[in-house]
């Protein structure tokens, strides 16, 4: 059996593929930016911690200092040994170097090659002392300059003494190096703990979707039955609730496809079996040539309507699955309808009449036409000869109502119970037409897929029959503001 052909699928993401995308990407940002902002305040703490050290250094040197002399020969001395900077060291990867700067700007101690402080100290101070910090370079090596203010004074004389203090960066680098990695190590910790987290909830809310897909792809290719719904999450109840109504749609049409089958089968099979009796009848010489063809063409001519029948019912089901249809002025099509049928009305010589009026309903014109044809032809054959058949097409604030009144014997009770099941209707009460039983069928198929009703009613007169009104109601498309 050769295997369906199916078109190439694109390559699109899948729901799991787009949750975590949509939930980790972001996460993952996040977190980028958290810890680039973490590492940014760690260097800024360690500055501040190392920046104390500068400081308390360069008090230490402040402390070590005097004034001597008096008038023109006072100076700044320094007492400081560079041994006892080793304590403020706190490896061996990073140096001290100092300067101490008299009243003048002279050097009193230090490193005479470390450039003088040139700048101002800041308006806004974190300390309780006259100290600037700044990044700058000596020898060549970025360094940490810190710059002290110091008031110093003597016996007979005071001031006030410059010391820059410079530390090298490498243990400020290893210290921010260190600040990084272990930032890094706990970031990634939080973003795989999230990560499996994500992963296992986003696993748990499809796996209803892939349920649905396995029991889907496991049933048969004749299964519509409803998908259950019981324990879906409520975000699926919509999906459900139309797949379902969409596999109901599917079923009735399958089922109606079926039935259209079955019937069509079985009611051609007698108007064919009798066609080809006739022909062997005639081919035998049983019957007159003339009596023949006559028979041979009533058949054809009763086989040909049934089949026009059966097809007309199977194009209302095609109809019924189109979401929209054009209006039409019902009017019209009923007008027209009564026309094409005139010759058959004279033939019986009735007391014809209609009257209408306007009516603009939704609906395709050979639905309307059918429908149309259909009652006012089950009507003139019924009716018996030189009697009255009115036709009314009326409308009100939102319907239209088509109403045939014949002066026939009606319908019985037994006939009402199952008067629009196909091939279930027979003829009426002292008639000899006998009717193919789809038209009725036809009838009310057509106004279930435009929305109205279909209504056949014996009308009585002092407990007599006295004919049979057959009433259509269709919804109007604009409401009528004139009724």
């Amino acid at each position: 059996m050769p295997q369906p052909v199916t078109a190439p699928r694109q390559h699109a993401l899948s729901l799991r593929r787009t949750l975590l995308l949509g939930i980790l990407l972001p996460v993952f940002a996040f977190l980028l930016i958290n810890t680039l902002v973490l590492y940014r305040q760690a260097l800024d703490a360690a500055d501040t911690a190392y920046d104390r050290t500068l400081l308390a250094t360069a008090k230490s040197l402040g402390e070590q200092l005097r004034v001597t002399g008096s008038g023109n020969d006072v100076r700044i001395e320094s007492t400081l040994l560079y041994s006892a900077l080793e304590a403020f060291e706190a490896d061996n990867r990073s140096r001290i170097y100092y300067r101490v700067s008299g009243l003048q700007g002279e050097m009193v101690s230090g490193f005479d090659d470390m450039p003088a402080w040139r700048r101002d100290i800041p308006q806004e101070n974190l300390y309780a002392a006259l100290v600037n910090f700044y990044d700058d370079e000596y020898r060549g090596v970025p360094v940490r300059m810190a710059v002290l203010l110091q008031p110093v004074s003597g016996v007979y004389e005071q001031g006030m003494a410059t010391i820059q203090v410079a530390e090298t960066l490498e243990l400020r680098e290893t210290l921010a190096r260190q600040i990084l990695i272990d930032t890094l190590w706990r970031q990634a910790a939080l973003v795989l703990l999230i990560a499996l987290v994500v992963v296992f909830v986003v696993q748990r809310a499809t796996r209803p979707v892939r349920a649905i897909s396995h029991a889907l792809g496991a049933r048969s290719e004749n299964d519509l039955s409803p998908l259950p719904t019981e324990g879906a999450p409520r975000e699926l109840l919509p999906l459900l609730d139309a797949t379902n109504q969409h596999m109901l749609r599917l079923s009735h049409l399958l089922e109606h496809q079926k039935r259209f089958v079955r019937d069509t089968s079985h009611q051609l099979r007698t108007p064919l079996a009798v066609l080809k009796t006739q022909v062997q009848s005639a081919q035998r010489g049983d019957v007159e040539p003339l009596q023949a063809l006559e028979e041979i063409g009533h058949t054809v001519q009763r086989a040909t309507e049934l089949a026009n029948q059966m097809l007309a019912l199977a194009k209302v089901e095609q109809l019924r699955q189109e979401k929209s249809a054009p209006v039409h002025d019902w009017s019209a099509v009923v007008r027209l309808v009564a026309l094409d049928l005139s010759a058959l009305i004279a033939e019986r010589a009735l007391d014809f009449s209609i009257t209408t009026q306007p009516a603009s309903v939704r609906a395709h014109e050979w639905a309307l036409r059918e429908l149309s044809r259909n009652l006012l032809h089950n009507a003139i054959k019924n009716t018996p000869a030189g009697t009255a058949l009115t036709v009314a097409l009326v409308t009100d604030a939102r319907t239209a109502a088509l109403t045939i009144s014949d002066e026939g014997p009606g319908i019985s009770a037994a006939l009402r119970e199952r008067l629009f099941q196909p091939f279930a209707t027979e003829p009426r009460q002292n008639t000899s037409v006998p009717g193919s039983g789809l038209g009725l069928a036809i009838c009310r198929e057509i106004v279930q897929s435009l929305g109205g009703a279909i209504d056949l009613d014996n009308r009585t007169q002092s407990g007599q029959v006295r004919g049979l009104d057959a009433t259509v109601r269709l919804p109007l498309a604009t409401p009528n503001p004139s009724a």
